[in-house]
């Protein structure tokens, strides 16, 4: 019936005039706060670069560029200066100046609501700033940090009030409150930031409304209002667009991608992303949700990491399951990129090879685990692990599969609940270093690495390269350090790389849209064709 209905809709839809100066916005999943420093998510990211800027931002392609700060500056390896832009003025009418940065700092360190560390890690690597008058900003870091104003560009920037002379310390400013609290944010009271709208009223469900700040000190968006609506699923998704309820829409099913192309009424923008969508392996003694042979868990064995990478057949699931918008993965960041293996090429999908390795670690017929997933994140989630547990069961491994909503997923996976999770996670600068201080690299809570490392992998010689091209300056020593790192990854498989997604969107003819790298949806990028 759905398709029926859909290909009814494709045959009779018009291109109905826009709404004046409203644009509607279909997300694929919730916005999980109004908090900018709350969760590090493509949804959140959308809603925040609305409202909020950083000292940098990164453009569609992830390259840096000025936002609040103007320009930047190295005085040595440690030492950083911004330039901070003047004549700025905050949705309240309160002028933006150095101050504001060191007390957005310092919440963010001292925000009990953040989850799974997703901005506290960036600044914890801080070891001080000071204020040279209103509109420079001097940032020292604990060591050196090559990627630090790529990593800055998700620091939203919200007003001191009247709090000044704040000392910012890496342990939290000294903790000294009050901070704003998630409610503040969610209720409007604190959501307030330099950005090129204002909040008009938030609800995780409901959607999102926002109202054009004419104050905003940079090219003024075409769009008086903006309505974030999460639709999370993809079908009712597209039939809004199709209804004329909805401008835009998110992530379009992959099997109706080709009608959308085929309607002269709606146009479509794909974006290739670096959005990898991964295994994790629990490498715990007592994992969770693996039974192997007498109780032992057989994921800390890397003939068994191996064995299920090998059973993936990844060309497959990107032309069958992804209607070809994904690239099947054979390392964490798309071949080419800084820090990636040469002629690498995508994994190998050999059934037999991985039986072997299964029997030659001694869990052939033995060994079971449970696949959990989410169902209305990433692209085709749940279908994309049905097919793992598929393809793992056909070389002896018995796998449940436990897809939930990405809002359910995520705090489980931040407890460490869950021993074989599929994510997905997409870097801000196209270096493999981020990925690996996220994930791979044992967890250092004050250096910020391996904050998302639930899987508590630890490997000395994976550590050792790579915490030296963190600190490395150099590029070419960086990437050659990232390389090595990167061939010692693919080689002991501690996560299982799938596929790379590719963003789409639909929208109503009459807009032009390019698309982003990292799938968010700023509307002040969406704008009326020429």
């Amino acid at each position: 019936m759905r398709r029926l209905a859909l290909a009814l809709a494709f045959t009779t839809a018009l291109a109905a005039p826009l709404a004046a100066q409203t644009l509607r916005i279909g997300m694929a999943a919730e916005t999980s706060a109004a908090d900018p420093h709350n969760y590090a998510s493509a949804p959140n990211s959308t809603y925040r670069t609305h409202i909020f800027d950083g000292l940098t931002a990164l453009d569609a392609r992830q390259t840096p560029k000025p936002a609040l700060a103007t320009a930047w500056s190295r005085r040595d390896d440690l030492t950083w200066v911004f330039d901070l832009r003047q004549g700025v003025t905050f949705h309240n009418g309160q002028p933006f100046t150095a101050e504001d940065v060191v007390f957005s700092y310092c919440r963010v360190l001292n925000n009990e609501s953040e989850v799974v560390g997703s901005f506290s890690r960036e600044i914890r690597r801080i070891a001080a700033m000071a204020a040279e008058g209103p509109h420079r900003l001097v940032i020292r870091t604990a060591t050196p940090e090559p990627l630090l104003v790529s990593d800055l560009a998700s620091i939203a920037i919200i007003p001191r009030g009247e709090r000044s002379g704040l000392t910012f310390t890496p342990d939290g400013c000294g903790k000294e409150g009050p901070w704003p609290g998630v409610a503040d944010f969610n209720e409007g009271r604190a959501a307030i930031g330099t950005g090129p709208y204002r909040l008009r009223s938030y609800d995780r469900s409901g959607g999102i409304e926002l109202a054009r700040y004419d104050g905003y000190w940079g090219e003024k968006p075409h769009w008086a209002e903006v309505r974030l609506r999460p639709v999370t699923n993809a079908g009712p998704r597209l039939a809004g667009l199709l209804a004329g309820d909805l401008d835009i829409v998110e992530a379009p099913a992959t099997a109706d991608v080709p009608r959308i192309r085929q309607n002269q009424n709606f146009a479509l923008a794909v974006s290739p992303t670096t959005r990898l969508i991964f295994l994790q392996l629990d490498q715990r003694q007592n994992a969770p949700f693996v039974q192997g042979p007498n109780g032992s868990n057989p994921l800390r064995d890397v003939r068994v990491r191996q064995a299920l990478s090998l059973a993936i057949d990844r060309r497959a699931i990107a032309e069958r399951i992804m209607d070809g918008l994904a690239t099947p993965a054979g390392q964490l960041l798309p071949e080419g990129m800084s820090g990636t293996v040469r002629g690498a090429g995508m994994l190998p999908y050999d059934p037999a090879r991985a039986r072997a390795l299964l029997a030659e670690a001694g869990v052939s017929g033995g060994f079971s685990f449970t696949l959990h997933a989410t169902n209305n994140r990433y692209v085709n989630d749940s279908r994309v692990a049905q097919a793992l547990a598929q393809y793992f069961q056909r070389v002896g491994v018995t796998v449940a599969v436990d897809a939930m909503p990405s809002n359910v997923f995520f705090p489980r996976r931040g407890r460490k609940e869950f021993s074989v999770p599929m994510g997905g996670w997409g870097p801000s600068a196209g270096e493999t270093q981020l990925f690996m201080r996220a994930w791979i690299t044992t967890t250092d809570r004050e250096r910020g690495y391996g904050m998302s490392n639930y899987a508590e992998f630890s490997d000395p010689e994976i550590d050792r390269l790579a915490r030296a091209a963190f600190v490395a300056m150099d590029e070419a020593e960086r990437e050659r350090l990232m390389e090595a790192a990167s061939r010692l990854v693919i080689e002991r498989m501690p996560v299982i790389p799938i596929q790379f997604e590719n963003a789409a969107w639909a929208f109503r003819r009459g807009l032009a849209f390019e698309g982003r790298m990292d799938q968010t949806t700023p509307a002040f990028e969406v704008k009326p064709a020429r």
